[in-house]
């Protein structure tokens, strides 16, 4: 097999006893671990198939084992699942993530192997080095492009932080001095998550991100939600902690659907019935404030203060109606659940009368301490 050819054709010796490199050079020849590389050594297979971002490359495997004696880490681990391969095209160099491998089904010296393409970079004239890497392929390579090796110099053109906000979060694998790194501004911008099984280190990266945020961004706020108490220690000394001794929530910032949860504890059909009810007590107790007087609507949903004792008075002169649609057990259902979780010492965060005097605003500058203080 040529490597700079089509591919081996049938009645050709096997492809492990013809193997050529471009240029002439043998495979079989060792590489001096601290040499520099050569394109012509770098060469690893060819570009048998292109389908969009995934394609395929044949691998030479003396090639590969020829390069496994790098002192470059990338290089060494050339071909392995998870390293990168560059593909030319014209002046361009496209880079791509090997995804699986497969042995040829015409002998043990090819590897069948697809690719991710990554991103594409541009080469200097006088180094050939890449530089100006940029995520995304503007032009595919046809059947047959030489696939070379990705360099340690590859790898750090394309994941080395610039001058952006960034926190750096290890180095990228095999290297051990190219550092990885997230751009703030790129991760805050889009939902991401931090995945891995137990003992992994997710709580540790976590904080770490959070810390290196709050030292760019001090001024910023971040609120973490921590129903175990995994990162108040972390946090004790740039956060402040909220828990049942401390955080007063307002029980009027429910929506209706939570309202539901809370108070309502019937099943089945009844549990419509009374939901209905509330509803319709509830919405008369939120157009008790004056808060309510200048919106156009007011529905139950609304995050307008209202006072438990209204909301039970109200319950209690409906359900005293004669032209009430329902009897009174949905009236005393969800009087006397609102009646004990009021006493009830475990829910004092919440259902303390005082908290009726706060506003949206103020519970938001609590929560998220604006003005600003630190």
């Amino acid at each position: 097999m040529d490597m700079q050819g089509g591919g081996y054709r049938a009645g050709e010796p096997a492809p492990a006893q013809h193997v050529r490199l471009a240029g002439g050079v043998a495979a079989a020849a060792p590489l001096n671990p601290a040499a520099v590389h050569h394109r012509d050594e770098l060469l690893i297979g060819e570009v048998i198939d292109i389908s969009g971002s995934a394609s395929r490359i044949l691998l030479d495997a003396a090639a590969l084992q020829r390069l496994s004696e790098s002192g470059d880490p990338a290089v060494a681990m050339a071909g392995q699942v998870g390293a990168q391969v560059k593909v030319r095209v014209g002046n361009v160099w496209l880079l791509a993530s090997i995804r699986d491998q497969q042995l040829h089904e015409h002998g043990q010296g090819l590897i069948v192997a697809s690719i991710d393409f990554l991103g594409e970079g541009d080469e200097e004239k006088i180094t050939g080095r890449i530089h100006n890497f940029r995520r995304g392929v503007t032009r595919y390579p046809v059947p047959g492009s030489p696939a070379y090796a990705a360099t340690s110099a590859d790898l750090k053109q394309i994941y080395a932080a610039d001058d952006r906000a960034h926190v750096e979060i290890g180095t990228v694998y095999p290297t051990k001095d190219i550092r990885g790194s997230l751009y703030v501004d790129a991760m805050l911008g889009k939902h991401f998550a931090l995945l891995g099984s137990t003992g992994t280190g997710k709580s540790t990266s976590a904080a770490l991100i959070l810390h290196k945020i709050c030292e760019l961004a001090p001024q910023g706020h971040i609120v973490m939600i921590d129903p175990h108490g995994e990162y108040s220690a972390a946090f004790k000394g740039t956060g402040a902690l909220f828990d049942v001794d401390n955080l007063a929530m307002p029980y009027w910032l429910m929506n209706f659907e939570e309202h539901c949860e809370v108070f309502v504890t019937s099943e089945g059909r009844d549990r419509q019935g009374d939901c209905d009810v509330l509803a319709k007590c509830l919405l008369q107790a939120r157009q008790k404030n004056r808060l309510a007087e200048g919106m156009t609507k007011l529905t139950v949903d609304s995050p307008i203060p209202y006072l438990l004792s209204d909301l039970l008075n109200i319950l209690q002169n409906e359900m005293g109606k004669l032209d009430k649609a329902t009897s009174s057990a949905p009236f005393m259902r969800i009087k006397g659940k609102i009646e004990e979780m009021r006493a009830d010492p475990r829910y004092n965060f919440m259902f303390s009368g005082m908290l009726v005097a706060d506003t949206m605003a103020s519970f938001i500058g609590k929560i998220f301490r604006l003005p600003s203080d630190g």
